[in-house]
């Protein structure tokens, strides 16, 4: 199981999980205690938005794991706009019921780290992708590679706020490490090398940690290896 000391709720959502009880009780209490039942209704949306639990980690050799959960909406070739190359394209659209916390792909050393503040576009289309909204990116090596891959990057719609604890020139340990977290709905794009193997398909159910998509191939590494 993937090592997380805040299993069940995220720590990113006990400031807005307080905030909700606090003004539900005082509302149950209060002369306006029937607005406590929405009050309560928001409670349990935050919880459920901000639930973190543990994971399986599959143990096949070279499997890129999806870093969110949510639907896939897109698997093709495309330009990775980051490291300038060819690559192959995955990307995992989050609804606000999806859990929205973000697990490496894959173990590696992170190379680089790119922000952007942005604006507000739809998540589920393919612009939100560009140059319109919010979004976080991250490179990493992995087995040895001379390219820095996968690289991920997560626009969001309704609250523009990704969060991201790793930075250049530091190692993720492990696939499956929580390097991140969006908060509402939002959009993961994985960028790996054009030779890898894809295994999740449009409109597939993905699960972070849990879900391969992608197969990163081996001769890929050894060329690297040699390069």
């Amino acid at each position: 199981m993937s090592s997380y000391p805040h299993p069940i709720i995220a720590r990113e959502g006990w400031p807005f999980l307080a905030l909700a009880v606090v003004v539900a009780v005082a509302l149950s209490i209060s002369p306006l205690w029937p607005l406590a039942v929405p009050a309560w209704l928001v409670v349990l949306f935050i919880a459920q938005f901000f639930r973190d639990p543990p994971r399986a980690i599959p143990q096949e050799a070279n499997a890129v794991l999806s870093p969110a959960d949510g639907k896939i909406v897109a698997v093709g070739n495309a330009r990775d706009p980051y490291l300038d190359r060819e690559a192959l394209k995955i990307s995992v659209f989050m609804n606000v019921f999806n859990v929205h916390s973000n697990r490496s792909p894959v173990d590696g050393d992170v190379k680089n780290v790119w922000y952007n503040a942005g604006r507000f576009v739809n998540a589920a289309l393919d612009k939100a992708s560009l140059e319109d909204n919010e979004r976080n990116a991250t490179a990493a090596s992995h087995a040895g590679w001379r390219s820095t891959s996968p690289a991920c990057r997560s626009p969001g719609l309704i609250a523009r706020r990704i969060l991201c604890y790793v930075e250049s020139g530091r190692r993720v340990s492990s696939a499956a490490q929580r390097y991140g977290f969006i908060r509402f709905g939002s959009r993961v794009d994985v960028y790996l090398p054009s030779g890898a193997t894809p295994r999740a398909a449009v409109g597939d159910s993905v699960y972070a940690t849990e879900s391969i998509l992608a197969v990163l191939g081996l001769l890929l590494i050894r060329l690297s290896r040699h390069g």
